[in-house]
């Protein structure tokens, strides 16, 4: 007899695992246990810490949420129940950023990523990807290792931070007193010109006092002879008068005749007097000085440096990653050749998976994945809207056209070798080859231009880098970084501490490779000389390419099919 308001308890056939009474039962499947009948326990779940009936035992093996968990069967599972501890809420309060009604419920380990529902059900399906339902895995996270290493993480970067600062501080006093400095010097240069003026305005004043002396003498001539003419002229007017007056006719005849002979001879000395010289004076200004006032500026130029932490110290900031695994991958991803098509758009070679894959550096997303029947090896653009890929098994480089967020192939250009590494340059394309070991320059029509082809200098020519001047080439077996010209003249080597793969150019001419041994990206001096490691500790770097508008170095890895590094692309900023 049903009891009333709670269903009647299902029948069983005798194929099934007997029932007992609850009380019988010491061991029995604990979700069943809590809305309907209690059922005996056919197996364990270590994951969920749960007993499951034969039912729950073999839908827990199969659906997409718990199908990773680890099982443990009836003989070899707990034989008591597992003490309740208390879940944490399924309240889900963060919205999904992609589909905004849904709440985030689960994590995708092999993308790293928050989902939702829809996420699940769309684009990481248990075909593709390994999900978690949150709540099934948050209880493991309290005290984990992973907790330690967070705190750790988090204080070292506090720490870092804060000596960052202080190293800005520093360098910015520095900066203060070097300004201070600079601006002592500019006064020190404006007296040293005005001393320097002064001393030339000297100068002239001297040489017009000198004029004016010799005038104020000649004044003093003119003054002395015209005083005596005047003195002497009047002297014999008053004695003309006299005679004249008192009728003394002798006498007035004789000094009447001596007064026109000295009229005579005054009228020449006069004469003489006033053709005497008086110097003006007129300044006219230095005119490679008054024209270098008009030409110049400024009074200097104030230059400054960059004041930059020891480079030995220095490492570039891992600021991101980009996720490049996408549900039509069969394996993990194994990126072996990369470059940017605009600094927004990244095209990546997807070896074990035949694919090349657009990216999305500001939405971190693949945008489009076109799959071949050939590994590609390397890619290189061509324009803002073309590549070139290598595919070695076809001994081919696949031109490719990208248009509105999808790839369609245009013209093949056929080589003569296992090829490997690419670069293109203006008009000349560079290919690298394993086997026969060597390396051509064409036409970006295919025309050969020249090959380049000496054990000396290559045994296993692998990646390719190039520049207006030079042309780069990676060697794992001989561990060096060849540097050619466009003549394929041999203009540097640079022997590398472990093996090194791929190249990348900057605008300044910096080299920068991947040192696979080393687990790190070093950059090369311009003269070839000394290598100093840029990034560290990143897991068998493949490839790099740098981006001169975002100063970021982007890195691909190949540590395996055991990690999950392979499937990002890291992101370090300068």
């Amino acid at each position: 007899m049903a009891v009333q308001g709670k269903k009647a308890t299902k029948q069983f056939s005798s194929s099934t695992t007997s029932m007992g009474s609850d009380e019988d039962l010491k061991v029995y499947c604990q979700p069943c246990d809590r809305d309907g009948p209690r059922l005996p326990a056919h197996g364990y779940c270590t994951n969920c810490l749960e007993h499951l009936c034969e039912t729950c035992f073999t839908v827990h093996k199969r659906h997409t949420l718990s199908r990773h968990h680890t099982l443990q069967d009836k003989s070899s599972m707990p034989q008591t129940l597992s003490p309740v501890t208390p879940r944490q809420s399924d309240n889900f309060t963060k919205p999904c950023p992609k589909h905004n009604m849904e709440m985030i419920k689960f994590y995708c380990y092999d993308h790293e990523a928050f989902l939702c529902s829809v996420c699940v059900t769309l684009d990481h399906t248990a075909a593709s990807c390994k999900v978690n339902y949150i709540p099934d895995i948050s209880d493991k996270v309290t005290d984990s290792k992973e907790y330690q290493n967070i705190l750790k993480d988090i204080n070292d970067m506090t720490e870092r931070s804060s000596k960052t600062l202080q190293d800005i501080k520093k360098r910015n006093d520095e900066s203060n007193k070097s300004l201070s400095d600079a601006l002592t010097d500019i006064k020190k240069f404006r007296t040293k010109i005005n001393q320097r003026l002064d001393e030339l305005e000297r100068i002239v004043k001297e040489a017009a006092q000198v004029i004016q002396k010799d005038n104020s003498k000649t004044l003093m001539k003119v003054e002395t002879v015209c005083g005596d003419v005047q003195k002497c002229l009047k002297s014999s007017m008053d004695a003309v008068k006299h005679f004249n007056t008192s009728k003394q006719a002798n006498d007035l005849f004789m000094e009447l005749k001596q007064a026109k002979q000295m009229i005579k001879d005054y009228e020449q000395s006069v004469a003489l007097l006033s053709e005497t010289e008086v110097k003006e004076y007129n300044f006219e200004p230095n005119e490679a000085i008054s024209n270098l006032l008009d030409k110049e500026k400024s009074i200097g130029t104030l230059r400054t440096k960059t004041l930059k932490p020891d480079l030995k110290s220095r490492q570039k900031l891992h600021i991101d990653k980009i996720c490049i695994k996408t549900s039509q991958d069969k394996d993990h991803c194994y990126i072996q050749g990369m470059t940017l098509l605009t600094p927004d758009l990244l095209i990546v070679t997807d070896w074990l998976n035949n694919a090349i894959k657009m990216i999305d550096i500001n939405r971190k997303s693949v945008l489009a994945q076109q799959s071949f029947a050939s590994q590609p090896t390397d890619v290189t653009s061509v324009s803002r809207n073309e590549v070139a890929v290598i595919f070695p098994g076809y001994q081919t480089v696949q031109f490719i056209n990208i248009s509105q967020n999808n790839f369609s192939n245009k013209h093949t250009v056929t080589v003569d070798g296992s090829c490997f590494g690419i670069s293109c340059h203006n008009d000349k394309m560079v290919v690298s080859f394993l086997y026969p070991r060597k390396v051509q320059i064409h036409l970006i029509n295919g025309t050969l231009l020249q090959t380049i082809q000496n054990m000396h200098i290559f045994k296993t020519p692998k990646y390719i880098a190039t520049s207006d001047n030079c042309i780069y080439v990676s060697d794992p077996e001989m561990k060096t970084v060849t540097k050619l010209n466009w003549q394929g003249e041999v203009k540097g080597k640079f022997v590398c501490s472990g093996q090194p793969y791929g190249l990348a150019t900057s605008e300044e001419g910096s080299l920068y490779f991947c040192n696979f041994d080393s687990n790190a990206i070093e950059e090369i001096s311009q003269d070839f000389t000394e290598g100093k490691i840029v990034v560290k500790d990143i897991k068998k770097p493949q490839n790099v390419f740098w981006s001169g508008e975002r100063c970021t170095l982007y890195v691909s890895s190949s540590f395996g099919n055991d990690t999950n590094e392979d499937n990002f692309i890291k992101m370090f900023k300068k």
